[in-house]
């Protein structure tokens, strides 16, 4: 199994699973887990996939105020 590699930083839940559910669409496994350096969760995905994901984000229609921090 590949190692988890963070590839976006959401600021709550709610945030963090609508990047799950893209993710998810495009076939991507995905994770979430606390971030220790603020009160936000960590998107991890394979580190194989690492690149598709962020396509995945960057490409996802998302308000400027709520997009995820890569």
């Amino acid at each position: 199994m590949s190692e988890m590699v963070q590839v976006a930083l959401a600021e709550d839940a709610s945030e963090a699973e609508q990047i799950q559910a893209l993710l998810e669409e495009a076939g991507i496994e995905s994770q979430v887990a606390p971030d220790d350096d603020s009160d936000g969760l960590k998107v991890l995905v394979p580190e194989d996939a690492v690149e598709s994901a962020q396509d995945v984000i960057e490409l996802a229609p998302v308000d400027e105020e709520t997009a995820p921090e890569l």
